[in-house]
């Protein structure tokens, strides 16, 4: 996300931005999609990464069970799940950052509906629909091209 400045904004790239209130964030480019809940800052909609793993379900987490990885908040179900992901969050964090997996494929980022997940092998990812994800099960070649996208895509990304 762009930092907060005081005063007009100087950067060219900005200069429609005449009338706004000053002090305002930096618009992002044509190019750039914000990360699902930029605004509460809580990771996966607020539901327990371990929980996919583990019970194999989509399972909303508790705010009394919270830690800050990587700049998000990420909410879990209890004690244990919380540690579980402290002590090894790569095993637990979506694919692709919790975009849509079958979006990437398709070169772009796009929120997801953190009921709709796969597990393959031991990777969680996420979809924004059912169909989507159906279509990406069913196609493993969509998660190879996914793979070789992400890089693309995660530069568009506005953090």
């Amino acid at each position: 996300m762009a930092a907060m400045v005081s005063g007009a904004l100087a950067d060219p790239v900005f200069a429609d931005t005449a009338g706004l209130p000053a002090g305002l964030p930096e618009l992002p480019s044509l190019g750039e999609v914000m990360q699902p809940s930029s605004i509460s800052g809580v990771a996966l909609h607020g539901y327990d990464p371990v929980a996919y793993q583990v019970e194999r379900r989509a399972v909303a987490g508790n705010s009394a069970y919270e830690i800050v990885h990587n700049g998000a908040v990420w909410r879990f179900v209890s004690a244990a799940n919380r540690e579980a992901f402290r002590d090894a969050p790569e095993v637990y964090e979506p694919a692709f950052a919790g975009f849509d997996a079958s979006a990437v494929a398709q070169g772009r980022a796009v929120d997801i509906d953190p009921s709709q997940f796969a597990i393959v092998g031991s990777r969680l990812f996420l979809f924004r629909t059912q169909e989507n994800r159906r279509r990406f099960v069913e196609n493993t070649a969509l998660m190879k091209m996914a793979d070789t996208l992400w890089s693309d895509v995660s530069r568009s990304i506005a953090r």
